[in-house]
């Protein structure tokens, strides 16, 4: 009894951080069609497009020594999972005259494993520690 209840509070917690639906690993897969123009982790830097490291909250155009078209600067998007999913299906149409010449990613669930993978990194690149802290009752 114990052992199955030590193994449902894993399967819970584990649920916890990933998010329903939502799959990092699969993400990483994703993030290979991004990775000619962007970069992530603790030695990204800008390439054509700017580093993704700690996207969710962040301001769009706010990249440090990156060259953002002003409409992006002035777009005032601020990244979190429903505008990031709403601008990767079509970023031109979301921003138009961007620099971004990328047609965009419609699947669905891709879009949902990215954003899980991409908001693994902190702004410095690091992988945010998802361990669930609260105590075990």
């Amino acid at each position: 009894m114990v052992k199955k209840l030590i193994v449902a509070g894993l399967l819970i917690a584990a649920s916890s951080t990933s998010g329903v639906g939502h799959d990092a690993e699969k993400g990483k897969t994703v993030f290979n069609v991004c990775l000619v123009c962007h970069a992530v982790g603790p030695d990204a830097q800008n390439k054509i497009g700017p580093v993704l490291n700690g996207l969710d909250g962040r301001k769009a155009g706010a990249v440090a020594n990156f060259d953002y078209s002003d409409t992006n600067k002035n777009s005032g998007i601020v990244w979190n999972e429903a505008t990031f999913e709403d601008y990767i299906k079509n970023p031109a149409a979301k921003v138009p005259d961007t620099k971004m010449a990328f047609p965009g990613i419609k699947n669905e669930q891709q879009a949902k494993d990215l954003w899980a993978y991409l908001t693994q990194f902190e702004p410095e690149g690091n992988i945010k520690n998802n361990r669930d802290e609260r105590p075990c009752i």
